[in-house]
């Protein structure tokens, strides 16, 4: 299966803007992508519609990771899955240039909480992104996968139609 990831160019910059304000206590910042989902023969397209920030008072005070979030974060997203039929994405932020990469937190993580959303949406894919500041790198799960994939390519669309990451 093939997965392409598309962003309005004016939404990644949203997004990094965000990610890049400091916390009183955690060392980084994420959000959550709504997304529509487009299927074809073999290639899945995903559209980030709209980004969601996570207030302040949801990130929970633990040393051991950059962040982590609350349940009331992770109930608001998967309600939000439920009543509007859409994808979900975490999305952070590595303070560099280049493709970053998931780290083992990051890995651990998502793989314990993306597959929630299954059970509010079972029929949609759902996956977590990481942004650096010119690349991007994701990872999907959608129902047919046992695993998740990596995301082939992630695309910005603006002025110009800028490639971030995928397979190469």
């Amino acid at each position: 299966m093939n997965v392409h990831f598309k962003m309005m160019e004016r939404m990644r910059l949203q997004v990094i803007a965000d990610l890049e304000r400091p916390h009183n206590f955690a060392t980084e910042r994420l959000g959550f992508l709504r997304c529509k989902v487009a299927w074809a023969k073999d290639e899945l397209l995903i559209l980030a519609s709209h980004y969601e920030i996570i207030p302040d008072d949801q990130y929970v005070d633990d040393p051991s990771a950059g962040c982590y979030f609350d349940e009331k974060a992770m109930r608001a997203m998967l309600q939000y899955s439920l009543t509007n039929h859409e994808s979900i994405f975490h999305i952070h932020l590595h303070y560099h240039s280049g493709l970053p990469q998931f780290s083992q937190t990051d890995l651990r993580e998502s793989a314990q909480y993306v597959p929630d959303f299954w059970h509010v949406t079972p029929d949609l894919p759902h996956g977590t992104i990481v942004l650096s500041r010119n690349r991007a790198f994701g990872r999907c799960w959608y129902p047919e996968s046992e695993e998740a994939i990596d995301i082939n390519r992630i695309t910005s669309v603006g002025p110009l139609v800028r490639k971030l990451g995928g397979k190469p």
